[in-house]
């Protein structure tokens, strides 16, 4: 399948510590290491390490050619980068003990899209291309509705939420990917049992993919709804687990697989991802994920149809 990705891409500086700092806390940290990250440039090299064609567009700034020689190093197709002279994105990371992350974002050049840009962009793409969101860029809405005019598939992971993505035309979405925080804010709901229904009601003609972290995932398309649940695996990082988990749902789903073959996948991949430090670096190749299935490394585990 072919993707195109208005992403994100961060340098993040990734601290460890025992516990994740408090208000008017100082603390030292045990570590720091600065890798690639950004939910972008995450989902990118997912998709592509899953085996997706993938074009990644999107701002680069001073500093990040680290960025762009790591997306290229895992497949990625970075050839319609726009560069410019100002501070690349860069995030703050803090992990602690029991491997969960607490994120800080400074956009920089994230959010230096252009319309002229993204018309340019979308121009060069096949009608088959997914175009691939998050809420980490600027413009979001813009190239949402570009997108659907040209007959193109979007999928929107609605991650960071804030309040822009209210004001975004998400009727036109093929996939929506929430966890239950952001959906419960879109949903305008109380529990994550409420989520569902109400999407489905609100984007009838929108797969929902809902992320529950620890208890697995639930996907609704087309009239029918899968769960599946984690396996249990030791926790080293979660920073790229969530986008590990959309780029290689959206795999499957794009290569025919089904909702619950696809879940299963995804769910296997995330799970080898949090085995790793970092983000990028964390997300493993199709091959090894197949691998992985093939053997049963991580036990059993089946999408059950609700």
């Amino acid at each position: 399948m072919k993707i195109c990705n208005f992403g994100s891409m961060n340098l993040d500086h990734v601290y460890q510590v025992d516990t994740f700092l408090q208000p008017g806390e100082t603390k030292s940290s045990r570590s720091l290491f600065t890798n690639c990250g950004g939910k972008g440039l995450n989902q990118s090299i997912a998709a592509a390490k899953a085996g997706n064609q993938v074009v990644h567009a999107g701002v680069i700034g001073s500093g990040g050619e680290m960025l762009e020689e790591v997306m290229a190093k895992n497949g990625v197709d970075v050839s319609l980068l726009s560069h410019v002279d100002a501070p690349s994105g860069h995030a703050i990371i803090q992990v602690d003990d029991a491997g969960q992350n607490c994120i800080l974002l400074f956009g920089g050049t994230n959010q230096m899209l252009t319309e002229a840009y993204i018309t340019e962009v979308l121009d060069k793409m096949d009608a088959d291309t997914l175009v691939l969101l998050q809420n980490e860029t600027n413009l979001v809405g813009f190239i949402m509705e570009e997108a659907h005019k040209r007959g193109m598939k979007t999928a929107l992971n609605a991650a960071p939420m804030d309040e822009k993505v209210l004001s975004y035309p998400l009727e036109l979405l093929d996939w929506l990917i929430v966890n239950e925080v952001e959906g419960k804010q879109i949903a305008n709901c109380q529990t994550d049992d409420e989520i569902l229904p109400v999407l489905q009601k609100k984007y009838p003609d929108c797969g929902i993919l809902l992320t529950l972290g620890s208890r697995g995932a639930i996907c609704d398309y087309a009239g029918e709804m899968y769960q599946i649940g984690c396996f249990k695996v030791p926790v080293v990082d979660t920073t790229a687990a969530g986008d590990t988990f959309t780029g290689y749902f959206l795999y499957g789903m794009g290569n025919g697989l089904g909702v619950a073959d696809s879940l299963l996948l995804a769910t296997t991949a995330s799970a080898m991802a949090i085995g790793k430090k970092g983000a990028a670096d964390s997300v493993p190749l199709y091959k090894e994920v197949a691998e992985n299935m093939k053997n049963q490394v991580f036990g059993t585990l089946k999408a059950q149809k609700k």
